[in-house]
């Protein structure tokens, strides 16, 4: 979304421009539904901005909500609908706009333990699914395990690539189902060890300069 202080930023191989931004997709920490709209015109409220407004969208629409469990609630308020679900509903109105790179901002940090659970169990697999990259941020340890190929650790500032973590389980697990796996456990430990020793390196006054190349 800003333009680099330095280096360049390519997409399908070509130099970042704002003709190629609207191949992005943004979910949020607040999922910015608009009250005084049903959950149905929220997610083609996109469209709408775009001009892209047609019969086959909204089609397209009707087709999201359906497939992840909403087209029940469309003519309902946001109010009306549990915190999971109106992430759900949030997802939906980036997805209905077809981007081909995802950008997760800690999109279940205002969520109860509980729902952030389920809401993230439901996110990932609608991501899968899909077939999206996605590039999650995320302070929890447990949800960047349970949902990511590949994970980033940064530094702190000025952030830098302190490490890169490849995630290897079954592609037909659910987050949930990551969970439960007993290589969970030892890349959560990875992580945390890696955290907890830039951690004491940056108590002593000793970070390392890291680069990554990708």
């Amino acid at each position: 979304m800003l333009q680099p202080e330095s280096g360049k930023i390519f997409l399908f191989g070509q130099p970042l421009t704002p003709e190629l931004r609207c191949h992005m997709g943004y979910m949020l920490q607040d999922d910015q539904l608009l009250e005084w709209r049903s959950i149905y015109k929220n997610v083609i409220l996109g469209l709408e901005v775009r001009h892209q407004l047609t019969e086959q969208t909204k089609a397209y629409a009707r087709t999201l909500l359906d497939n992840y469990g909403l087209l029940a609630f469309a003519d309902s308020r946001p109010s009306q609908l549990s915190g999971g679900m109106r992430q759900r509903a949030a997802l939906v109105r980036t997805l209905v706009l077809k981007p081909d790179l995802l950008f997760l901002d800690e999109p279940f940090s205002a969520l109860d333990y509980q729902t952030r659970l389920s809401a993230g169990n439901d996110i990932g697999t609608i991501i899968r699914s899909e077939k999206k990259t996605a590039i999650l941020v995320t302070h929890d340890l447990s949800e960047a395990v349970s949902l990511a190929d590949r994970i980033l650790i940064l530094s702190k500032r000025p952030g830098k690539i302190q490490k890169i973590i490849s995630i290897d389980m079954p592609k037909e697990f659910t987050p949930m189902q990551r969970r439960g796996a007993d290589t969970f456990k030892y890349y959560f430990n990875l992580i945390w060890k890696e955290l907890n020793h830039e951690q004491e390196s940056f108590q002593a006054g000793t970070i390392p300069e890291t680069t990554a190349q990708t």
